[in-house]
């Protein structure tokens, strides 16, 4: 994926190297915390890192709104079998 650079009129490659792994909150954090190492180092754009962060804290919500989901599914469908 490519993207036109408005002020230089340059393609910039969006596309990442390598998969990056966010299969759960532990990896995410761990993202997170490479991007903000990355801007520390100036290996990464302010700007850019924050849109990653940005994007990373909503996957993380996103991810800990599924796991409560399961768990209180769970907590559901058990007192409906203790009720019975």
């Amino acid at each position: 994926m490519s993207q036109a650079n408005e002020s230089k009129g340059e393609l910039v490659n969006l596309s990442p190297a390598t998969r990056i792994n966010l299969h759960d909150a532990h990896a995410i954090r761990r993202e997170l915390a490479s991007v903000y190492r990355d801007m520390r180092a100036g290996k990464l754009e302010t700007q850019d890192g924050t849109r990653l962060g940005y994007v990373l804290n909503q996957l993380l919500r996103a991810y800990e709104t599924s796991v409560l989901q399961d768990k209180l599914e769970s907590i559901e469908t058990t007192l409906k079998i203790r009720n019975k």
